[in-house]
C-alpha cells in the first residue's frame, strides 16, 4: 500500500525540435534529443514553452509517435517531436494542436514592425498596426478577429489565447516581408497595390477627372491611372515611388 504523503515521483522526457524551431532553444539543446526534467502535471504546452519555444510556432506534436494536442499530460519516459509549420506536404490526416491550419492571410502587427505591417499592405495583406498597441489589446484583437501576430516578443507569442503567430527574425524590413512571405507561403495569394498603406483600407480606381484638381500640376500631366483610399482619401499613381516598390514585390513574388 502507498502512503498518501509520499511524493509524486519525478517525470522526464526526452525531446527533439526540428527546423526552425531550433533557434529558441539554449545551444546544447539544438538538433539533437536530449532530456529534460518537468514540471509536476506539466503538458505538452507548458514544457514546449518552458523550453524556450512559443506555441504559436508549433503546429505538430508527437509524444511517443502519436499526434496529441497542447494539453496532453506528460509521463515518465515520454519521447516528444515538435514540428513546425509545414508548407511542402499535406499533414491534414494528422491530428494536429490546433484546429485550423496556422496559414491564414490577416496580420497584427506590435509597435516595433510598422515598417513589415507597410509591406505586408503594399502586397495585399490585411494587416492591422498600431505603434500604441499595449500587448494585451493585441492578444485580444488577435483572438477577436483570428489574426496572425508579428512580433520580435517571444513572450507575447506564449500568450494562452493566442493560437497563431510568428516571431520574426530579421531585422530590417525588407527582409522580414521575405521571411514571411516564405515561410507562410503567401505568394500565390498576394494582391499587390489593393490596400492603403496608411489605412489597409481597400483601394478603388479613381477617374482623373474626380481628383485632378487635387494632383499637383507634373501629376497631372503624366499619368493618367489612379486609385483612392475612402478612408484617408489619399491619392495614389505610378510614380517613381510606386516604381520602386513595384520592384520589391516582384522579387517576393518570384517563385522559389
Amino acid at each position: 500500500m502507498s502512503d498518501a504523503n509520499e511524493p509524486t515521483p519525478p517525470v522526464t522526457a526526452s525531446f527533439r525540435f526540428y527546423e526552425e524551431l531550433n533557434d529558441f532553444l539554449a545551444p546544447p539543446h539544438r538538433r539533437h534529443e536530449f532530456q529534460a526534467r518537468c514540471a509536476r502535471a506539466a503538458t505538452v504546452k507548458h514544457m514546449i514553452e518552458a523550453l524556450g519555444v512559443p506555441h504559436t510556432e508549433v503546429e505538430l506534436v508527437l509524444v511517443n509517435g502519436e499526434s496529441c494536442t497542447f494539453d496532453r499530460l506528460l509521463r515518465d519516459g515520454d519521447r516528444v517531436s515538435v514540428y513546425p509549420r509545414f508548407e511542402t506536404f499535406d499533414i491534414t490526416p494528422l491530428l494536429r494542436v490546433r484546429e485550423h491550419p496556422l496559414r491564414e492571410t490577416r496580420f497584427i502587427a506590435d509597435a516595433h514592425l510598422g515598417g513589415l505591417a507597410h509591406l505586408l499592405r503594399l502586397t495585399g495583406f490585411d494587416t492591422l498596426y498600431d505603434n500604441h498597441y499595449a500587448d494585451d489589446e493585441i492578444e485580444a484583437i488577435a483572438a477577436r478577429e483570428t489574426r496572425i501576430v508579428l512580433t520580435r516578443d517571444r513572450e507575447l507569442l506564449k500568450r494562452r489565447t493566442i493560437s497563431r503567430g510568428c516571431f520574426v527574425h530579421a531585422l530590417k524590413p525588407a527582409q522580414q516581408v521575405a521571411e514571411i512571405f516564405e515561410r507562410l507561403d503567401l505568394a500565390r495569394s498576394a494582391r499587390p497595390f489593393t490596400l492603403c498603406l496608411e489605412c489597409n483600407a481597400p483601394l478603388r480606381a479613381i477617374a482623373k477627372t474626380e481628383i485632378e484638381h487635387r494632383l499637383p500640376e507634373g501629376v497631372r500631366e503624366r499619368h493618367e491611372r489612379f486609385s483612392t483610399c475612402d478612408l484617408c482619401r489619399r491619392i495614389f499613381w505610378e510614380g517613381s515611388h510606386w516604381q520602386r516598390m513595384r520592384t520589391l514585390v516582384e522579387r517576393l513574388l518570384l517563385p522559389a
